[in-house]
């Protein structure tokens, strides 16, 4: 079974020759079972400062990863080399590796009928190459825009990226398939202030199709204002109020979601989900969906790391938790099947994660979400990583803007907020402004109760 890409690029049938012919040498040489990824990138990306372009860079690369399995041994090993000799030696080490390694009763290729049988179109590769001339306007023109807010006074620069990447897996049950993926940015990050009143902001913005991504000028206008807003910013006294995450931070919530709901963490009871399949997580009404399939999404793709196909799932439904993300070890360990979403490196184990994570938006604006706090904070940037993911306990560093009688009054920064992961999820409410950015997304966030250590 052998599934092309429909962009049929030469590239992609290499990459998928490759994989192919690993797979086949392991075989000749002794193993049970295999499978192998290539995974080669091929990018330009500017740097531009203060009006003048820092860096110019183009870079191609390649890795190769193999899996060998000899009864319920397996080893990895990748290499960048792709000469017959360096391949012959790469399965010479591999089955030395798994001969010596200890049995996992959980490993193995994934079972066959959940294998991808076709590689529908997710729109996932643009024709469009920019060429270097284009990117360095592209950065020119995020720089020019940030720099031209009043108050902005530096820069830390900007720079704007294309890259095309392909991804091919082979495995001794016969599949075989490969697909290419592109993307394109702009980021800008500029400094507001003097002396040791100066704060720091950016923005920027990833999309698979150039036609997609918004207007450099627009990035680099809304991260010098981002930066203007922030200056003179005060302390704030302890409190429990409620806190207002903006979308650029609400989306980190998920990610703790999807590390609670990962089957490794279940398996192995270092989950403060553990036990929660099937019971309400979040407060009614909240749903959240992980959606490999989504046109165009960042993380989109039509196979996981082992070729089970992808498929659109809702990992909560009106609060309740209905799924775990699994690929095939973790599934096997806790006597379920597959979800598709197994992510693969070429130096280790398949491993489960999310593909386009997002909260539903919900009903009311942003302005109508916090309209009714007396006080509170609204928070835009989070600093270090204070969680328990076995208690769900958390405890961050913030900075943002305080809110008082529904409307953002000033900039505070140097707080701490903290909570409990479990009675977060179970009080939050959502807006309305979901946007698709960062591959985990949220729409503004509400969350009662929380605890902000300020002075």
């Amino acid at each position: 079974m052998i599934l092309a890409d429909k962009t049929q690029e030469p590239k992609v049938r290499e990459e998928l020759d490759r994989a192919q012919r690993l797979v086949a040498l392991a075989m000749a040489a002794g193993a049970e079972t295999a499978d192998a990824i290539s995974i080669a990138a091929i990018s330009e990306s500017v740097s531009w400062r203060l009006g003048k372009a820092e860096e110019i860079e183009r870079s191609e690369g390649r890795d190769l990863g193999l899996r060998v399995l000899i009864g319920r041994r397996q080893a990895f090993v990748s290499t960048s080399e792709v000469s017959e000799k360096a391949l012959q030696a790469t399965v010479e080490r591999a089955l030395a590796m798994a001969r010596a390694a200890p049995e996992d009763p959980y490993c193995g290729l994934a079972d066959n009928d959940l294998l991808a049988t076709a590689l529908d179109d997710l729109e996932l590769a643009d024709a469009a190459e920019p060429t270097p001339e284009q990117l360095i306007e592209r950065a020119r023109a995020a720089e020019a825009a940030a720099l031209a807010v009043p108050g902005v006074t530096n820069s830390e620069g900007a720079s704007a990226d294309s890259g095309r990447g392909f991804v091919a897996l082979a495995t001794s049950a016969g599949f075989a398939a490969a697909y290419v993926g592109t993307q394109h940015s702009t980021a800008v990050s500029v400094i507001a202030g003097t002396d040791t009143g100066m704060e720091r902001d950016y923005d920027f913005m990833s999309a698979r199709f150039l036609g997609d991504l918004e207007d450099a000028a627009a990035i680099g206008h809304r991260a010098g204002e981002l930066a203007v807003r922030r200056l003179k910013p005060r302390k704030v006294k302890s409190a429990r109020v409620p806190i207002v995450f903006a979308p650029r931070v609400a989306h980190s919530l998920l990610g703790h979601l999807a590390s609670a709901i990962a089957g490794p963490n279940v398996a192995r009871g270092t989950s403060f989900l553990k036990d929660k399949l099937g019971e309400a997580v979040f407060a009614p009404g909240i749903r959240v969906v992980d959606d490999p399939r989504r046109r165009r999404g960042l993380r989109s793709k039509p196979f996981d790391g082992e070729g089970v196909r992808t498929a659109r799932h809702v990992v909560i439904e009106d609060g309740r938790l209905t799924t775990w993300l699994l690929d095939s070890a973790s599934a096997r360990q806790l006597g379920l099947r597959s979800t598709g979403h197994a992510s693969r490196g070429t130096a280790s184990p398949p491993a489960p994660g999310p593909s386009n994570f997002y909260l539903e938006p919900g009903p009311v604006t942003p302005a109508e979400l916090m309209s009714d706090i007396t006080s509170g904070i609204y928070v835009t940037e989070l600093i270090g990583f204070g969680i328990n993911p076995v208690t769900g306990d958390y405890s961050r560093g913030a900075s943002g803007f305080w809110i008082e009688n529904g409307e953002i009054a000033y900039p505070v920064s140097e707080i701490t907020i903290a909570g409990n992961l479990i009675a977060m999820f179970q009080n939050l409410s959502a807006a309305n402004d979901l946007a698709f950015k960062y591959g985990t997304d949220a729409p503004t966030i509400r969350i009662e109760g929380m605890t902000v250590a300020g002075q």
